[in-house]
């Protein structure tokens, strides 16, 4: 697969996991699915789970660091300010050869166009918030979080799979 190839799958995956509505019970599911399968494959995981008026679930393994936490804080910062993931930022500025500070002039300080952001969008009302994780490879923490959503939702997720390899080195 190309980079765009994946792009459109990206595209997808956030096109068909949207939810019919998204109360605090929705959050604790979410997250507490991220958080099941971090514990059972002993990953070291920041969870966090928000509109973007609020915290709904916050949660860590053990292994994280304080370093998590503040990805956890620019990833989600980009979601709310794209309204998309931050993987898919990610390819798109891959795609333009450029850098989120290039490109937008934001500090990477306190944006990352990374994978581990998703936003949290319902229909007829669009994104209100954000699923975001920390402490894996941006590649696997952006797929921790398809992966939850497509069981929630009941979807297939086959049908949002990217390419075997990151196009990215790191």
């Amino acid at each position: 697969m190309s980079l765009k190839d994946d792009l459109a799958v990206l595209e997808e995956q956030e096109v068909l996991l949207q939810f019919d509505y998204f109360d605090e019970t929705t959050a604790w599911q979410l997250g507490s699915r991220i958080h099941e399968r971090a514990v059972g494959a002993r990953w070291p995981l920041v969870i966090d789970i928000r509109r973007f008026d609020r915290p709904l679930f916050f949660a860590a393994t053990p292994g994280v660091t304080s370093d998590n936490l503040d990805w956890v804080r620019r990833k989600a910062s980009t979601v709310q300010r794209f309204l998309r993931s931050s993987y898919r930022l990610r390819y798109q500025l891959a795609l333009e050869k450029t850098d989120i500070q290039q490109r937008y002039h934001l500090s990477p300080s306190d944006y990352a166009s990374v994978g581990g952001g998703f936003p949290i969008a319902v229909r007829g009302a669009g994104v209100i918030g954000s699923a975001t994780v920390s402490g894996l490879p941006d590649r696997l923490d952006h797929l921790i979080i398809v992966e939850a959503l497509c069981d929630l939702l009941v979807q297939d997720r086959t049908a949002f799979e990217l390419a075997d390899e990151s196009p990215f080195s790191s």
